[in-house]
Order: structure tokens, then sequence, then C-alpha cells
């Protein structure tokens, strides 16, 4: 960062004036007690704006919280975890619409002003049976320190809660930032399965937010990769309700560029912990192109070499191969030349020329033995470069995902299916 900030607690209960809850519906498994329903709400109008997945099946929440921002603003987030209300037809915008008319009845809301959003299970209904008793509780539990609260209950295959929170100068007003997401699997760049809220007391109108936060998430979750899946739920929702007291960001002016590097800062520090907390994953690896015609070569040859299981399988097995990332970016239809190509692993020489380097194999398996480290293809064909960020493929990935229709046991016992 670079300007001054300071980490504070609280996540994305952080900002004045947002209130936070997480109760236990046992969405997934009555039989389990842990948070699955959460709600963050502003005691002030927001603006607002979203991203979503770019998947052409998308599940009933995203639909419907679409339908939400292109009405105006919302003001209160409902999400669950353990059912993602995908491919659940017109009972599953039902549902999705319920949770928001609960929600908006009990705070004195429009439908409209209340966004939804679930993960978990694709193609099981909501059991809306465990959910619906549950509002009364989750509201009457709002309060400003229970931002961890919402992280936890947002997790699916996450082995820890993500959250993260800065307050900063912006102008003379002291302004607060915080953010929670989710995401393990199903996690690609294209709008990488994943959630992610963030709220700040900032007073940013909404055509200003809706475009710093585009442009941020294309430098932040489009940025990552762990398994190459873009789910049908992904969606990244951003609230802004000025109860810092500061006087509206003027689009394009010193405050707005500043609130969108905090805010780019912060998306990417949550977009990498996505990949630390990868399913199964053991390694952390930034893939930097550079030297491209273009800035779509460049992407291009980043996305095929991150998303490549061939590499991410030698990185799990700590194999400096730069064989496979070459012959990737060969086919990843970038304009390059074979000849021009050098790869660095860890900042040493692996090839050059598109031929063997002469570094001694050891060094750099020593490097790639590491949990973290860098990929570094100088293409020496232009000026564009390009930064992902992506992790490895292990057996115990495939092991973990290779069945999750036991939680249709309990949807039959729900009769839901």
């Amino acid at each position: 960062m670079d300007f001054p900030v300071t980490r504070i607690k609280g996540g994305v209960g952080a900002p004045q004036g947002f209130r936070t809850s997480a109760v236990a519906c046992g969405i997934k498994n009555p039989a389990v007690e842990r948070l699955d329903l959460a709600l963050i709400s502003s005691d002030h109008p927001c603006h607002s704006a979203g991203t979503f997945t770019t998947n052409r099946v998308k599940a009933a929440p995203v639909r419907v919280t679409q339908a939400h921002l292109r009405r105006g603003d919302i003001r209160a987030i409902v999400a669950n975890s353990g059912n993602a209300n995908a491919c659940t037809g017109v009972q599953g915008i039902q549902d999705a619409n319920a949770m928001c008319k609960a929600v908006a009845g009990s705070l004195g809301l429009k439908k409209t002003e209340v966004g939804v959003c679930s993960t978990g299970v694709i193609g099981l209904p909501m059991p809306m049976m465990r959910i619906e008793p549950k509002f009364e509780e989750l509201v009457a539990g709002l309060g400003p320190k229970n931002g961890p609260d919402v992280a936890k209950a947002i997790m699916t295959s996450d082995t820890q809660a993500k959250e993260l929170a800065i307050s900063f100068d912006l102008g003379d007003t002291r302004v607060r930032l915080g953010g929670c997401v989710k995401g393990a699997g199903m996690i690609s760049p294209s709008m990488a399965t994943m959630l992610c809220f963030i709220t700040t007391d900032a007073n940013i109108p909404t055509v200003t937010l809706r475009k710093a936060v585009l442009e941020c998430v294309e430098e932040s979750f489009n940025r990552i990769t762990i398994d190459g899946d873009m789910s049908t739920n992904d969606t990244v929702l951003v609230l802004a309700n000025g109860a810092s007291g500061m006087t509206a960001v003027r689009r394009n002016g010193k405050r707005c560029r500043q609130f969108r590097r905090a805010l780019r800062w912060l998306m990417l520090e949550l977009a990498k912990a996505i990949v630390r907390d990868g399913e199964r994953v053991t390694k952390f690896v930034t893939v930097k192109v550079e030297g491209a015609r273009t800035y779509l070569d460049a992407k291009k040859v980043a996305e095929a070499v991150c998303k490549s299981a061939l590499v991410k399988s030698s990185w799990n097995g700590g194999d400096p191969n730069w064989g496979r990332i070459i012959h990737a970016v060969g086919y990843s239809r970038a304009r390059i030349r074979e000849e021009l190509i050098d790869i660095r692993i860890g900042g040493k020489p692996a090839c050059l020329g598109g031929l063997q380097a002469d570094t001694p194999m050891d060094e750099l398996r020593a490097i790639v033995a590491e949990p973290e480290f860098e990929i570094s293809i100088q293409l020496n064909q232009g000026t564009a470069d390009y930064e992902m960020f992506s992790s490895d493929l292990s057996p115990e990935y495939i092991d973990f995902n290779r069945s999750e229709y036991a939680y249709w046991k309990q949807a039959r016992k729900d009769g839901l299916v």
C-alpha cells in the first residue's frame, strides 16, 4: 500500500453504521450446529455495487440480487452456506425472494433493498422449513461486533474464516473498510465458488463505486485460480453508507483514486487468502508474465499456465518442470516466439531463449519445495504484463472431491427430493 493504513478488528462489521449477525439453522445437516445463515445490515441508506459469476448457469440468489441492483441500491445482505440454491427452478427463485422479503420486513426495508447469496451443494431445494424460523433470531442478534461470525457462517469447504478490515485517511476524514470472503474450491478467473462482502463508511456515490468495484475485481478475484472451475454462485457485493460523515467522493478525484487503491488492496489480500486456503493445496504460486505484445496475450499465457493440471501437479511434487510451463505458453493462443521465451523460478533461470538454462536442478527443486514461490515468464515481444495467483493440484484434492452426494440422503429425509 502506498499510503498509511491501520489493520483493525471486526471484518465486515468494522465500518461505522453496519451491524451483523449469524445463526445456526442446520441447512446441510440438522444434526450439526454451526453458523450457516448470516446478515449484514446498514443503519443508513447505502450506495452499492456487485459483480457476479459469468457462468451461464446462474443460481437463483444471483439472479435475484442482480435484479435488485438493477432497480437501485441495496443496504442489507442475507447469505447462507450448505445449499447453493442453484438449478432449483422457479422454487429456487421463490425461496431467494422469500429470504429477502423476511429480512426486509424485519428491518423496515423494501424487498429490493436486500441482496441474497447462497453457497453449497448444487441441485438441492432449500430447506426453508429450517431457515424461516431463524429469521427473528438473526435480526434480533444484529450488532456491531459480529463481523467474524459472518465470515464463519459462509464457509463451506474452507478450513478457516477469511476476513480483513482497515482504517485510513480519505482526505480529512478517517474511514473504515472491511470485508470477508469464502472460497476454497471451484475457483477460476472471470469471477473466481466464492462469495465476498465488503462494507465501508466512506461516502462513495453509486456510479463511482460500481466503476471502482469492476476495476478492482478484475485486478484481484479475477486473477486467482485453484482448480479452473467456475461456480454458479460467485458474487462480490460492496456497500458504502457514508456514516463517517465525509462529503461525497468526486469521480476521478484524488480521494476517489485513493479509495480505489485501498479497495483493490483489500480485495487482493482476500483473493490471496482464498488461494492459500484452497482445497488440499500445499503451494501458493505467483505467476508473472512480462514482455507480451498486448495485455490480452499476457493474460492468455498466465491463465494457461495457472490452469494447467500438468503444471500444477509438478508444483505439488516439488518438480521445477519448466517444460510443462512452456508447453502451456505455447497452447495459450497468445502470440509468442519459442526462441524468445525466458522462464525463471524464484528468480533463477530455468529456461533462456526457449532452451534449458544452466541453473543447477537442485537449486530449482529447493525453490519449488517451498510453500510459496514465483514463476516469471518473459516473452520478450513487448511491454504488456499480467500477474496471477495459483496453487498446486494434490491427490488429496481429488479424494476430497470424489463425492458430495451423501448430502442428498438428508434431502430425501426432508422430503425435498
